[in-house]
């Protein structure tokens, strides 16, 4: 099997859920795992993706690549798939991996599973798995012919490196079709904000109704900023807004997977689920203690958290003091 994955970087550094993804392929064993890496900075780049497993690296910083669009980046995947042989071609979910993924798919007739949290090689055969009917069960899914295109749910994997050395690098620069370059970024805004983002952090301390009002999300920013980690929320929570929607986690929101979830009255539907299951801890704290969270929580603890998070907030700082 010849993999290529995706690398999707933000500044200078590449993004954790699509290194999450080379190290996975990397883990497969069975064949060279490449990497292409489109936009400014890319050969820079190349290092950190050889650390990840990638014996490979196709690097392209053509000017058509300089903005975060996918048609120019659907070509330089074309022509590296065509030119290196790739019969697996591997994408971390983002805005940006989704539309490149199914545009790719489209140019070479190939098949995509998508919302896939595992692959595996099975008597030579790539089988993926993916979650179904609201994440209470999983399917295996498999491709029926090459090239194989797989999308992954984001936190599938750690972005945990392999020990690998410098990769060789090769640049590419396809023709790009008019309908790619016919697009232009006019404006781009970021949300200004403190501390790491939920997708990247460590620990995530989370916040539902429970909370009882919008001003009581102090207690889950307290806690957050005592334990070095950051802030989310459920979409009811949203929804009334009491916080914003960057901070969602769940079906329609972000996916995470910290070390720690803390998750401060927040009972535990399937939608919020979904968002925060694959957690390495998750510790829940409600007064009702028939809420569905502590079925999958690693540690329950019944009580009303505005009695409870401040004391633990005050503990944990001298702790760390």
């Amino acid at each position: 099997m010849a993999s290529l994955v995706f690398l999707e970087h933000r500044g200078d550094e590449l993004e954790k859920g699509s290194l999450g993804v080379l190290a996975k392929a990397a883990q497969l064993g069975d064949g060279e795992v490449a990497a292409v890496i489109a936009g400014a900075g890319a050969r820079a780049l190349a290092s950190e993706a050889g650390k990840h497993g990638a014996a490979k690296v196709w690097v392209c910083e053509d000017e058509q690549v300089s903005q975060p669009l996918p048609g120019p980046r659907v070509d330089v995947l074309a022509k590296v798939v065509a030119d290196g042989g790739y019969d697996t071609v591997l994408f971390a979910n983002s805005v940006l991996a989704a539309d490149v993924a199914s545009a790719l798919a489209a140019r070479l007739d190939a098949g995509l599973n998508w919302d896939l949290v595992d692959v595996e090689l099975r008597d030579g055969e790539l089988v993926g798995k993916r979650p179904a009917l609201q994440d209470s069960v999983y399917a295996e899914v498999g491709w029926s012919g090459t090239p194989r295109i797989a999308l992954f749910r984001a936190g599938s994997f750690d972005a945990a490196a392999a020990g690998g050395g410098e990769p060789e690098i090769d640049e590419v620069s396809p023709e790009y079709a008019a309908h790619s370059t016919g697009a232009r970024l006019v404006e781009q805004d970021e949300e200004q904000s403190s501390g790491p983002s939920i997708e990247d952090a460590e620990i995530v301390v989370a916040g539902g109704r429970g909370l009882g009002a919008p001003e009581n999300f102090t207690l889950a920013e307290e806690l957050a900023k005592a334990l070095g980690g950051a802030v989310g929320a459920t979409r009811a929570v949203v929804d009334a807004g009491w916080y914003p929607y960057s901070a969602q986690i769940g079906q329609t929101g972000k996916t995470v997977s910290p070390k720690l979830y803390v998750a401060l009255g927040i009972s535990g539907a399937i939608q919020h689920k979904v968002g925060m299951q694959s957690s390495n801890v998750i510790v829940s704290i409600n007064k009702d203690a028939n809420a569905p969270i502590f079925e999958f929580s690693d540690l329950g603890v019944v009580g009303d958290v505005h009695e409870i998070v401040p004391k633990l907030t005050e503990l944990i700082r001298q702790r760390r003091g």
